[in-house]
């Protein structure tokens, strides 16, 4: 187990705090002796186990299990969505609910394994930037940890219900008149020159190694098999990778045979990545003043860009941007069809898969499974505002009968 440069090949020793390259500065992967993790498993035992973050423990660079840190996260639910498949245009359509995750979104699979290094590290603070949904988490498991946290975010960009979870779990939350990206560079800067603070942002590559416990789930659910493409919303692209990696260790040890077609969807108003995609490009260059009503995604710079660009064209598949209002109609209409709730970012996704689908893009008969990030109550504000107002009568049984047409 050690970490390696994405972009120079360098390989460093775990023991180390790292974030990044220290010979060029570039992103770091946690690479894992496969051949290792693959005796350690009991193939009858693993697909008896019940589905959680850590019934994946041999593909988890954790040390010390004394040290583990867990809220009994992910197992969240893959739902099949026949009423929606058939609005969208395709015969099998999966939906991998991460609001059912302890804080509501997926990030709790990154926190659960980056709060456990904090403290093998030894950290006495954990630091992040956050658009909301990392503040939430890490507060959560900072609490559970019993470590101090604190938080850089933009002022009145983060949804209410977001703060709120931060704020009522002790977080040390300061708000800076600027967006998200410079937020995160200040907290980069303050966590290299304190080594008592640890970050915890998705450049820290201990993240990613949770949230690739999304693409061993999905297959596990699916019989230890894998979609033909998985569909994922992308802000600051941590995830996409971490999928990508999931399903690539799985088909390394012999668990699955094939590796998805990974497919990320960005906002309009903060679409890097796909710029990127769609040009050929060779690296990503940063939307100025990044906006939509998206705000989990509303990231013009995504630290993580490389590794999401690694991860489409590795897989062959592609990227799409959605403007607000296919991400409000989305939204929509997977809480009309199927009864899913979900804030904006995760309902860009459904919004994407839909236009590509309409592009030719993606043929009916691919089988997906597209990944939803977070809960609807993530940003009940939202939610009111693009839904019809109630109807206001007097309290009478007869005006209640006129009202409803009968």
């Amino acid at each position: 187990m050690f970490y390696e440069c994405i972009e120079c090949g360098s390989r460093f020793d775990i023991s180390m705090s790292l974030y990044t390259c220290p010979d060029c500065d570039s992103l770091l992967e946690i690479e894992l002796d496969l051949e290792s993790v693959k005796e350690k498993i009991d193939r009858r035992e693993f697909e008896r186990e019940c589905v959680t973050t850590w019934k994946y423990r041999p593909f988890l660079p954790v040390r010390e299990d004394s040290k583990i840190v867990s809220l009994h996260e992910g197992g969240t639910p893959l739902y099949s969505c026949d009423v929606l498949a058939e609005e969208i245009g395709v015969d099998e359509l999966y939906v991998k609910f991460e609001g059912g995750n302890p804080t509501g979104s997926f990030k709790d699979r990154g926190m659960t394994v980056g709060v456990t290094k904090a403290l093998e590290y030894g950290a006495d603070v954990v630091a992040c930037a956050s658009t909301g949904n990392t503040s939430s988490s890490l507060a959560a498991y900072s609490a559970k940890a019993g470590l101090d946290c604190v938080v850089l975010t933009p002022k009145g960009k983060v949804a209410l219900g977001k703060m709120a979870q931060a704020a009522l779990h002790g977080a040390k939350i300061i708000a800076i008149e600027d967006n998200f990206d410079k937020a995160l560079k200040l907290v980069r800067r303050l966590c290299n020159e304190r080594d008592e603070i640890y970050l915890l942002n998705s450049v820290n590559p201990f993240r990613p190694q949770g949230q690739k416990t999304i693409g061993f789930e999905i297959s596990d659910q699916l019989g230890f098999d894998s979609p033909d493409r998985v569909v994922v919303p992308m802000g600051n692209c941590a995830n996409i990778w971490a999928i990508y990696k999931g399903f690539y260790e799985f088909r390394e040890t012999g668990i699955v045979d094939e590796i998805p077609k990974m497919t990320g969807i960005q906002a309009e108003g903060a679409s890097p990545v796909v710029n990127a995609v769609k040009d050929g490009a060779d690296r990503v260059v940063p939307v100025e003043n990044p906006e939509t009503l998206a705000t989990a995604i509303r990231i013009g710079d995504p630290v993580n860009g490389p590794k999401a660009l690694l991860a489409i064209r590795r897989t062959e598949g592609t990227a799409e941007s959605v403007t607000d209002e296919e991400i409000v109609k989305a939204q929509k209409m997977l809480a009309r069809l199927e009864g899913i709730g979900v804030e904006p970012a995760s309902a860009a996704s459904i919004a994407g898969l839909k236009k590509l689908v309409d592009m030719g893009e993606i043929d009916r008969s691919e089988r997906v499974a597209s990944v939803v990030t977070g809960h609807l109550l993530k940003d009940p504000e939202e939610a009111v505002d693009v839904s019809e107002p109630p109807v206001e009568i007097t309290a009478k049984y007869d005006e209640i009968i006129s009202e409803l047409g009968l």
